[in-house]
Order: structure tokens, then sequence, then C-alpha cells
């Protein structure tokens, strides 16, 4: 473990000097946390295809990095051209905090509670519950329902969500990393949902970790060194109107967003 935990800082001082890099002959685009948005979703999907078609052709793949659902007014519909996108290209998906609360709502009332709480409500009315329904209904009475209510294609789709990709010097985590362990041994809680020490840790990293689950206004690279050691692109799509991609290719990237201001 220790050795392990040594060779990963290790690394990162070699290559201090250098910009992380995607394989030759790769592209990927990361799409940060869409949380209902469809209206950006959709904008984005088209600005991405039509990027990519525009280059040279590349063995191309794009990472959703979780939280597609919660809080904006259209969950349902973000899922299900997310599924659509799926199948007409190399889609790799990350599952958020918010697709773990889901599956938790989803076994029991308690949790349903929680996940109402944190952008569930919006969630729920997306899949056609009728507001005053939903209203009159008890935590229990609600929780009866969600079988008939969301799609078991829909809870399959996210029970088959990943936690960590690597792509060359990349790693896309959707909260982000433990700096203090080893990629082998990340924590599901700590991809999903880690803040500090992550955000604020002073060090080069062997890995350049994309990654959305904390807002900012803007894109944000976290540099110590010239090698930055994460890059946040979650612009809270809900509240800001905001959706923003990173595309990488070499040791190029470059960004692209979707705003409804």
């Amino acid at each position: 473990m220790l050795e392990a935990i040594s060779n990963f800082f290790g690394r990162a001082t070699a290559r201090a000097q250098e910009r992380p890099a995607v394989p030759a002959g790769r592209r990927v685009y990361a799409v940060g946390d869409i949380h209902g948005r469809l209206d950006l979703f959709q904008d984005l999907i088209e600005k991405i295809e039509a990027d990519d078609a525009a280059r040279d052709s590349m063995d191309t793949l794009v990472i959703l990095l979780g939280d597609l659902v919660d809080r904006g007014p259209d969950s349902a519909g973000v899922i299900a051209a997310a599924r659509d996108w799926q199948r007409r290209r190399p889609v790799r998906i990350l599952a958020g905090n918010h697709e773990e609360m889901f599956l938790r709502a989803m076994a029991d009332a308690t949790s349903l509670r929680q996940f109402l709480r944190v952008g569930g409500k919006e969630t729920l009315l997306s899949y056609g519950i009728d507001r005053d329904i939903y209203r009159d209904l008890s935590i229990d009475e609600l929780h009866g329902r969600l079988p008939r209510l969301i799609p078991q294609a829909d809870i399959a789709f996210m029970e088959e969500m990943e936690s960590l990709i690597r792509v060359g010097d990349y790693v896309f985590a959707h909260a982000g990393i433990d700096p203090e362990r080893d990629l082998d041994e990340q924590r599901i809680s700590d991809l999903r949902w880690i803040r500090e020490p992550f955000l604020s840790h002073p060090a080069a990293l062997d890995v350049c970790v994309v990654h959305g689950h904390t807002i900012r206004n803007d894109v944000d690279i976290h540099a110590p060194r010239r090698w930055p050691n994460r890059i946040g692109i979650d612009t809270g799509a809900f509240r800001t109107g905001k959706l923003t991609a990173v595309g990488l290719q070499g040791a190029d990237r470059w960004f692209m967003e979707s705003s409804s201001n």
C-alpha cells in the first residue's frame, strides 16, 4: 500500500513540467452535471457532435460525469437522451451522488424522504406523476408507487453506471478522488461525494482528475504546478443555466458550453 502511494506521487514529480494527455488517436469529451436540464443537454450533444465531425477522425469517447438527475425539470428526459446517445456512439456514464440517492430511494422510504429534499421531487414529477396526487401522498404511499412510476430500464441504466474511468493521463470521477489513496484503492463514497481534501490538494498528482459535483461559476482548473491535478466542470446547470463540457485530444484541451442565458 505505502509503495503504491509512493509510486503514485513519485511519478507526479517527474511529470510536473508536462501537460496531461490522452493516447494518440483518441479524443474524449466529458460533460458536467446535467441535473435534469434536458434543454441544455440536447444543445450540448449537438455541439459535441458538430465539434467532433469538424476535427480529424478519431476514436472518440464521450463521458458523462454523473448527476444526470434531480433539481432540474426533466430528469426522465435526460436519462432517455443519454440512453439514446449511448446507442449511437461510445458514451460511458459515471454515477453521481444523486444517482446513488435515487437508487437508495427506490429501496426504502426513509431514503426517499431525503431524496425528495435534494431535488428528487422534480425527478419524480418528470416521470409524470400528477402534482396534486404527489402532494396528497404520504411517504410510504409514494414509495409504494415508485415501481410503477419509474421504468425498470431506467433503474437498470443507473445501476450499470461506472465509478471511475481512466484514459491516458486523465481520470474521470464524479466528485474527485482521495489524493492519499492509490487509484486502485479509491472508495466509491469518495468518488461520488468527496470535496476536501481533494479540492485544495496542494501537490501534483500522477493524473489529472476531471470532475463535477462542486459548482463553480466557470471551469475550475487547479494547478499547483504546471501539471493540473484537477479540472472541475460543474457550472451549476440547474441553477445558472450553463452546462459545460471539456474536449481532450493529445495534450490539447478545449471547453464548450450550452447556455440558456
